[in-house]
C-alpha cells in the first residue's frame, strides 16, 4: 500500500492533479462556512433540530444548511436538472439524437443542464426562504424587503453554480467524479459531529445501540466493496479471419458486466427527490385555503412515518438503479459492435438474439444490485425502529456513498497511473 502511495506521489502529473483536487475541496469547505447575512443561526438550528429530512440534507451538504451558508443548496439543483434531462433524453427525439453525437452532444446536454440549474436553484432558494419565514421562529428579518430577499436568492443561486463549476474542475483532473467528491467531502466533514452525537450520551444502557451502529458500518463497507467489485463475465469468441497470408481473430475472451453499473448515482438521485414532497409541503403549511393546508400536513405526517419513508426511499433507489443502468448501458450497441468485430456469444446468434441475451443478463444482475443498494439504504431505518437512534438513520447511507466514491476515485487514480506507465514504455 505504501509503495503505491509513494509511486503516486513520485508521478508528477498524478500528484499535481490530486493536490489541485484537494485544494478545490478545501475551497468548498471554506465557502461552506460563509453565512447569508441577516439570518439568526441559533433560531435556525432550533427549528431544524426536529426536522429529519433537513438533518439528512445538512449532512450531505457538510453543515451548510445549519449555517445557512451561501452554498446551502449544495449541488441538489444540478442533480435535479440532470435527472430531468436524462428523462427528456429518453422521450425527446432531438435530445436522443444529440446524446448519440458523442462528446460534442454530451457537452451540449451538459450546457443545457447547467442552464436549467439556475432557475431551479433560484426557485429552491425562494421556497426555503418562504418556508423559514413561515416557521414562526424569527429566523429571517420580519421586515425583509424585496431587494433583501432577491439578494439572498441571487447569492444562494450563485453559490450553487460555484459548486457546479468546482465539480467540473475536479472532474477534468480525472481524480473521481467532481459532483460525487463534493458530496463525499460534505459527508466526511459532517461525520465527526455525527459520531460525537452518538457517543456524547454514552452509557451502559445504549451499549447495544452503539454496537449495532458499528455492525451496520462494517456490513455496509464490506457489502459495498463486494457488490461494486462483483461482475458477471459473458464468454465471447471471435471467428478466424484470413487476410492474405495472415490469420486474425480466433480468440476467446469475456464481456464483463458489473453487478452495480449505476454506482452511487441512484442513492444521490433518491435523496434529492425523496425530500422534495415534504419540503414543498412545509411551504404550504400556513396556506389560507384549508384544503391546501390539510394536504400539506398530510404529506408531512406521511413522510415522517418511518414505514412509508423507508418504502419510498427503497423504491426510489431500486427504480433509479434500473433507470440509470438503461441510460449508460445499451445492449444493442454492444451486440452491434461484437457483430462488426466478428465476435459472438457461444450458442447465441449474432444480432438481435445477442442483444436480447445480454439485456436479460443485465436485468437479472441488476435485480441483485438494485435490491442490495435499496436494502443497505433502508437498513439503518430498520434498526432505528429497534434502537430509536437518529444517528443510525444517516449512518448507512453516508457510509454507502463514502465507500462507493472512494472506490471510484481509487480506480480513476489507478487508471491514470497505468496510462502514465504506457506513455513511458
Amino acid at each position: 500500500m505504501w509503495d503505491k502511495i509513494m509511486k503516486i506521489w513520485k508521478t508528477k502529473d498524478v500528484r499535481n492533479n490530486i493536490l489541485i483536487v484537494l485544494g478545490l475541496l478545501v475551497i468548498f469547505r471554506l465557502v461552506a462556512h460563509i453565512p447569508v447575512p441577516g439570518v439568526n443561526v441559533e433560531n435556525l438550528r432550533d427549528f431544524l433540530q426536529g426536522q429529519q429530512m433537513f438533518k439528512m440534507l445538512d449532512l450531505f451538504s457538510g453543515g451548510t444548511i445549519m449555517n445557512f451558508s451561501l452554498i446551502m443548496l449544495g449541488v441538489a439543483p444540478y442533480i435535479t436538472s440532470s435527472i430531468i434531462f436524462q428523462l427528456l433524453t429518453m422521450i425527446v427525439p432531438k435530445l436522443e439524437e444529440m446524446s448519440k453525437e458523442g462528446e460534442s452532444g454530451h457537452q451540449r446536454i451538459n450546457m443545457y443542464t447547467r442552464w436549467l440549474t439556475v432557475p431551479l436553484a433560484f426557485l429552491q432558494s425562494f421556497a426555503m426562504i418562504r418556508m423559514l419565514g413561515a416557521s414562526g421562529k424569527s429566523i429571517l428579518p420580519v421586515d425583509m424587503t424585496f431587494f433583501q430577499m432577491l439578494t439572498i436568492m441571487v447569492g444562494i443561486t450563485a453559490g450553487t453554480m460555484f459548486l457546479v463549476w468546482l465539480g467540473e474542475l475536479i472532474s477534468e483532473r480525472k481524480v473521481g467524479n467532481g459532483i460525487s467528491l463534493l458530496i463525499f467531502a460534505g459527508i466526511v466533514s459532517g461525520m465527526p459531529s455525527s459520531m460525537a452525537g452518538a457517543f456524547v450520551n454514552y452509557s451502559s444502557s445504549n451499549f447495544y445501540t452503539i454496537l449495532m451502529f458499528v455492525a451496520v458500518a462494517v456490513l455496509t463497507v464490506v457489502g459495498v466493496v463486494f457488490v461494486n467489485e462483483g461482475q458477471r463475465n459473458i464468454p465471447v469468441s471471435y471467428a478466424k479471419q484470413v487476410r492474405g497470408n495472415h490469420v486474425y481473430g480466433g480468440s476467446n475472451t469475456h464481456l464483463p458486466l458489473r453487478v452495480n453499473m449505476a454506482g452511487v448515482i441512484p442513492i444521490i438521485f433518491a435523496i434529492s427527490l425523496v425530500v422534495i414532497p415534504p419540503m414543498l409541503a412545509q411551504f404550504f403549511i400556513n396556506a389560507r385555503a384549508e384544503w391546501i393546508k390539510d394536504i400539506a400536513e398530510f404529506i408531512i405526517r406521511l413522510f415522517n412515518n418511518q414505514l412509508f419513508y423507508g418504502l419510498a426511499y427503497f423504491g426510489m433507489v431500486f427504480g433509479f438503479t434500473f433507470f440509470y443502468t438503461s441510460v449508460i448501458f445499451h445492449p444493442k450497441k454492444i451486440a452491434e459492435n461484437l457483430q462488426k468485430q466478428g465476435g459472438f456469444v457461444p450458442g447465441i446468434r449474432p444480432g438481435n438474439e445477442t442483444e436480447s441475451y445480454i439485456g436479460g443478463v443485465v436485468k437479472r444482475i441488476n435485480l441483485v444490485g438494485a435490491s442490495f443498494l435499496g436494502l443497505i439504504a433502508v437498513l439503518p431505518l430498520i434498526l432505528q425502529v429497534f434502537t430509536g437512534s437518529q444517528v443510525l438513520t444517516i449512518g448507512g447511507t453516508s457510509i454507502l456513498i463514502v465507500v462507493a466514491v472512494a472506490i471510484e476515485t481509487a480506480k480513476q487514480i489507478e487508471a491514470q497511473m497505468m496510462m502514465h506507465e504506457y506513455d513511458h514504455v
